[in-house]
């Protein structure tokens, strides 16, 4: 008897013992996998809750300690984040007030933080900066605005941003902005203002592949999607967003749109927010594999990426607590048969190479001018706006032919005069 009990606990320790072998095989091939390339992140708020929690004091927080956040410093180490789109986000509540302002206040706490931990951080705006940074060790941080209402409707304010490093933009949050629908139109909850995209939109996208940014399209409308697919130049991405076959929430992608994202060569970079990975409040690390491994079957490995959306959302699936886990995410993919070069994918080869194709457009429209025709005043007209050199029908002309036409009449008057 003594001798069976002895042989069942060799049995369960043995069966215990491989498959924590087996496990800590697929972590260890992870690992390796992330030393080779970056991971790079769609969509981390971390720069919202310094706002939050400190005002955007720096002074008053060290992210080498920080305990109320999903990311600080050893997190970040631990979970190999090789480049991270850092968030530039304010309310929609801003909008038609300060959201400008507000936009540039967390771009600048951004650019700060980079100066703040120069160590870790390297603040980047390119395909190669982010190589750069990953071969000094340390973490490329690039800009991402999240919501158009941040430009106020203004192509000069989107070109501000880009100089000063944002390299995407969400067209929309929840909120439609008097351009594009946001995606609570697909719910019912909201009416739709512009059938998807205004002819100002449309303008918009025009200048963002002349400029090099790269066109977010989380938050939009499926219509917004379709027409911004039909339209640009170049691919785009879904920063932070998953699968709607998965989970049908319209904050994520449809097959079909997925299809489409493969066929102009863009990137789905997954959500792990538990709304969206299972439309419930709880969630597990599995689960998030899920919706990787249903965007690979549609639509092929090279449109996935991460968008964890960590330091935005509230509930987080069980084993992708903090940016510390994500490698076990990684580990899970290959424990499902993803090959390395699948994974590399992933992990940043498929944003390296999108981000790639969007300079190349820039580049390729070099020649092209900056679109400097204003949204109709009408279109943007409320208590809180003036309407300096916009006329009383819409503007039809840019701010330099108002300029051009008010100075010809100058001369005319003169010359009657004379």
């Amino acid at each position: 008897m003594l001798s069976r009990v002895i042989s069942a606990v060799f049995l369960v320790v043995w069966v215990s013992s491989c498959a924590f072998t087996s496990a800590d095989q697929y972590l260890t091939r992870a690992l390796k996998l992330m030393s080779e390339t970056p991971l790079i992140d769609g969509h981390n708020d971390l720069p919202w809750q310094l706002l939050k929690q400190f005002n955007n004091e720096l002074s008053k927080v060290d992210l080498n300690t920080l305990q109320t956040t999903h990311t600080n410093i050893p997190k970040i180490k631990e979970g190999r984040l090789g480049a991270q789109f850092w968030s530039a986000y304010v309310p929609c509540e801003t909008q038609y007030k300060d959201a400008v302002r507000q936009t540039l206040d967390q771009i600048d706490v951004i650019h700060r933080i980079c100066q703040k931990y120069p160590e870790t951080f390297m603040f980047a705006t390119s395909s190669k900066d982010i190589m750069d940074a990953f071969n000094m060790k340390k973490t490329a941080s690039l800009i991402g605005v999240e919501g158009g209402h941040s430009l106020d409707s203004s192509l000069g304010t989107l070109r501000l941003m880009y100089q000063l490093g944002v390299r995407y933009l969400t067209l929309t949050h929840s909120c439609n902005t008097p351009w594009a629908d946001n995606w609570l139109v697909d719910t019912g909850s909201e009416p739709s203002e512009h059938n998807g995209l205004s002819p100002f939109g449309k303008q918009l996208i025009v200048e963002m592949n002349r400029l090099g940014m790269l066109i977010d399209l989380a938050h939009v409308t499926v219509a917004v999607m379709n027409q911004v697919l039909d339209m640009s130049k170049a691919p785009v991405i879904f920063s932070h967003s998953s699968a709607y076959s998965i989970c049908q929430h319209k904050r994520n992608v449809p097959d079909d749109v997925l299809k489409r994202v493969n066929q102009t060569g863009g990137i789905v970079m997954v959500n792990f927010y538990n709304d969206y990975v299972t439309c419930s409040k709880t969630a597990k690390l599995s689960d998030v594999a899920d919706h990787f491994d249903h965007i690979k079957k549609v639509a092929g490995a090279g449109i996935i990426g991460f968008g964890g959306d960590y330091d935005g959302v509230t509930r987080l699936p069980e084993g992708l607590e903090d940016v510390s886990k994500v490698p076990n995410l990684v580990a899970e993919l290959l424990r499902r048969g993803w090959t390395d070069e699948e994974v590399k994918a992933a992990l940043g080869n498929n944003l390296l190479r999108v981000l790639s194709e969007v300079e190349k457009v820039r580049d390729s429209l070099r020649g092209a001018s900056p679109d400097d025709v204003p949204i109709p005043y009408e279109e943007v007209k409320n208590q809180c706006r003036t309407n300096y050199f916009f006329t009383s029908s819409g503007a039809v002309h840019s701010h330099s032919a108002l300029g051009l036409l008010l100075t010809l009449a100058v001369q005319a008057l003169i010359t009657l005069t004379v």
